[in-house]
């Protein structure tokens, strides 16, 4: 019984490999491609914040949606960034009262870093392991249509949990990388990442050189 159950087990295992390679390749050929249907109601969009000047340029991004399109709107910020998701509140209630046409359909969510600044790589391995796990709890929980995010760490995890969901084919999320205006002459830890192992649909770049040496990304011009 026991030698029939790992016979089966041996047939079993290369066949699902095969269709999860198959499914991966197919993750890689059908991102970034333009949506064959018209959403009939709003996307729930996942707007990955971060300190140093990210939250600045992503609220910049963020007034130029059609915000009766990309809605709901979740905001995510690190555990110790409180500056930040006060930012997308103040600026999702001037929406309100500015009289326009919105309901409050906007939330603000933290999430753990992966490693502090300072931090050991020793003790981060830890941390990073319960950073990747309430991502994906995140993800699992929000289960995102879009993602934009433009390089704080936070986005990694995020966007790989996304991405690993797409794989095993339990939802789709679109993931728009817009990098730091700040990198001139290279990408940020967490672009070149997502750059690499192809997980973002759309990468853009705010200066032409960046565009030349990385030719998979577009070139946005200013943003800010």
């Amino acid at each position: 019984m026991g030698l029939d159950a790992l016979a089966a087990a041996c047939c079993v295992l290369p066949v699902l490999l095969a269709l999860l390679a198959v499914r991966f390749a197919y993750v890689l050929w059908r991102s970034g491609q333009p949506s064959s249907r018209s959403p009939t109601a709003g996307l729930r969009c996942l707007i990955v914040l971060g300190s140093g000047g990210h939250t600045a340029e992503m609220m910049n991004i963020v007034t130029a949606l059609q915000k009766d399109r990309f809605t709901p709107r979740y905001y995510v910020a690190a555990l110790t960034d409180s500056m930040s998701l006060q930012k997308a509140q103040v600026y999702e209630q001037s929406l309100i009262q500015s009289g326009e046409k919105i309901t409050k359909n906007a939330h603000f969510m933290q999430i753990y870093r992966s490693r502090e600044v300072g931090q050991s790589y020793i003790t981060s391995i830890a941390t990073t392991l319960l950073a990747t796990l309430h991502a994906m709890w995140l993800v699992i929980r929000i289960r995102p249509q879009v993602i934009f995010c433009n390089g704080p760490g936070t986005c990694f995890p995020l966007c790989v949990c996304a991405f690993v969901l797409k794989v095993l084919g339990l939802g789709w999320s679109s993931i728009f990388y817009i990098e730091s205006i700040a990198r001139v002459k290279k990408l940020s830890l967490s672009g070149l990442l997502l750059y690499k192992l192809r997980i973002a649909d759309q990468f853009y770049v705010q200066w032409p050189q960046l565009q030349q040496k990385y030719p998979r990304a577009y070139y946005a011009g200013r943003l800010m």
